[in-house]
């Protein structure tokens, strides 16, 4: 597959190609995912293919250090609907959502983590609910009544301490920001990307808070999840880690002071 330079961005023919509208696009940002990949990406287009006839995905290389990138053009050789955007340096998952989200040309535009802990056969579901109940935004979450998770308990305490860390500083009615899988309006996420000031973790809460200061329609959705990383990657939420979380998060209350 051939592909374009710009700016220090490649990405796939078809991303460059002005094509029409499709219905949905789900972004996976991908770090170092060079192990699962290719396996991933082709699995979660089989399963978004049962209920959906019109849908792009967009792996984003996000300045990965290992064959990451290689395997997931091996997936776009593979399957038409997998397409990729590639870049260096490593930018942050909040930097690969929204370069992802530059490039999607969709009526629905869905970010979902590459690993597939969370399945993408969820997302059939949340765009259900999103129509029926004239939603613009449905997130997954955890802390959902009716959410099934096999999550170590040192996650769980984290993602409750962050609840209500957030709660007292955002106000916010939903419980979960940070869950992996998220369905957008494209009219809706594009012009808030836009505005995003956050690349690392915290930017998940920035495109919350900002979409209910402007009224938009947030629905929670229940989830399965089933953690399968391996006992070194589980360490990955060092101390400096988590501290660098509430800093962003402090930043991001700080610049929705002047959003409109």
């Amino acid at each position: 597959m051939s592909t374009v330079t710009n700016k220090n961005i490649i990405c796939s023919d078809s991303l460059l190609s002005k094509s029409e509208v499709i219905d949905l696009c789900v972004i996976l940002p991908a770090y170092n995912e060079g192990v699962a990949i290719r396996k991933n990406l082709l699995t979660a287009s089989k399963i978004i293919s049962k209920f959906s006839q019109s849908y792009r995905l967009i792996a984003v290389n996000d300045g990965s250090k290992d064959n990451t990138l290689s395997e997931i053009q091996a997936a776009c050789n593979i399957d038409s609907h997998i397409t990729y955007i590639s870049y260096k340096p490593n930018g942050g998952k909040g930097n690969a959502i929204v370069t992802g989200v530059s490039f999607a040309n969709a009526n629905y535009i869905a970010f979902l983590d590459s690993d597939l802990e969370l399945s993408p056969a969820m997302l059939k579901v949340f765009l259900q609910s999103l129509k029926e109940k004239k939603a613009d935004i449905a997130i997954g979450s955890k802390l959902h009544k009716q959410s099934q998770l096999e999550y170590p308990f040192f996650r769980r305490f984290l993602s409750m301490g962050y609840y209500f860390f957030l709660k007292i500083l955002f106000h916010l009615k939903i419980k979960d920001t940070q869950t992996g899988i998220k369905l957008f309006k494209s009219e809706i996420i594009k012009p808030i990307c836009d505005t995003l000031e956050t690349n690392g973790f915290a930017f998940d809460i920035e495109i919350l808070a900002k979409a209910t200061k402007r009224g938009y329609k947030i629905i929670e959705m229940p989830i399965k999840l089933k953690f399968n990383r391996s006992r070194s990657e589980k360490s990955r939420f060092t101390l400096k880690i988590i501290a660098n979380i509430f800093k962003e998060t402090i930043n991001v209350k700080k610049s929705l002071k002047n959003f409109k």
